[in-house]
């Protein structure tokens, strides 16, 4: 037990599978951090799904007991941060979350690091680590940038539980399923982005990425000097997008 992989096609499904509540110590992160590392550097792979084991819990996030037994709190947790995405940079292509039940705290912050969140319909969201003496640092940061700063404020300082479809209604989740259609609507939704252009995902999520914080006046100047931007609209598959458009056919995405 620890963390399991499946590769599905183009799919690669990530498991956080420590009972009783997916709890994450510094060794599964970096675990995480090894293999999320692996999957954005396989030119084979297009999304990953990332998911807790069970129905309770999708992660309780850092792992207290490993805490008590001497852990700390900035341990070494890889290269991509807490849960193996919460600092992981280099990030071309997208990963979704598929929370089956608790996300709490660290497990919160994996969750909002995804690109895409599909909650089961009875999964809750919450931050405890004021509760703790703690600071949900990555959530400090993501949070108020998706919520109204009150209802962030109030997340992140009081530890109020959020359920999914309020979480959908804030923007937080994409959809919400029921806990037998989660991991189907979780590989629904990656083989809609499938169907588009690698080049194009990629040019997509490095640009909203890094224009996050440029003012209105200064953003397509950035964008059309981009690299991943100027790759993508000068691509063999921009060509055959437009072409398999007039030939009412699907194309035939080769990522060049």
């Amino acid at each position: 037990m620890g963390v399991e992989v499946v590769r599905d096609g183009e799919f690669l499904e990530v498991t956080i599978d420590r009972p009783k509540a997916n709890a994450i110590d510094a060794s599964t992160s970096q675990e995480l951090s090894k293999i999320f590392e692996s999957f954005m550097n396989d030119s084979t792979m297009r999304v990953a799904i990332l998911t807790g084991s069970g129905s309770k819990f999708f992660s309780a996030g850092w792992d207290l007991v490993a805490a008590n037994e001497g852990e700390a709190f900035e341990s070494d947790y890889g290269i991509g941060g807490f849960g193996g995405i919460c600092e992981l940079k280099f990030r071309p292509k997208p990963i979704i979350a598929a929370v089956n039940g608790m996300a709490v705290g660290g497990g919160f912050e994996i969750a909002l690091a995804a690109d895409f969140i599909v909650a089961a319909d009875h999964a809750t969201f919450f931050l405890p680590e004021t509760t703790l003496g703690l600071i949900a640092d990555n959530a400090t940061i993501r949070l108020p940038k998706i919520l109204p700063p009150n209802i962030a404020r109030e997340m992140l300082i009081s530890g109020r539980r959020m359920l999914a479809t309020e979480a959908q209604s804030w923007g937080i989740v994409n959809e919400v399923a029921t806990a037998d259609d989660l991991m189907p609507a979780a590989r629904r939704l990656a083989e809609r982005i499938c169907q588009s252009a690698p080049l194009s995902v990629t040019a997509v999520l490095e640009l909203m990425r890094s224009l996050e914080t440029v003012a209105s006046a200064d953003a397509m100047s950035i964008l059309r000097g981009n690299h991943a931007y100027r790759t993508a609209i000068d691509s063999l598959d921009a060509k055959e997008g437009t072409i398999a458009f007039s030939e009412k056919r699907k194309p035939n995405w080769q990522g060049r």
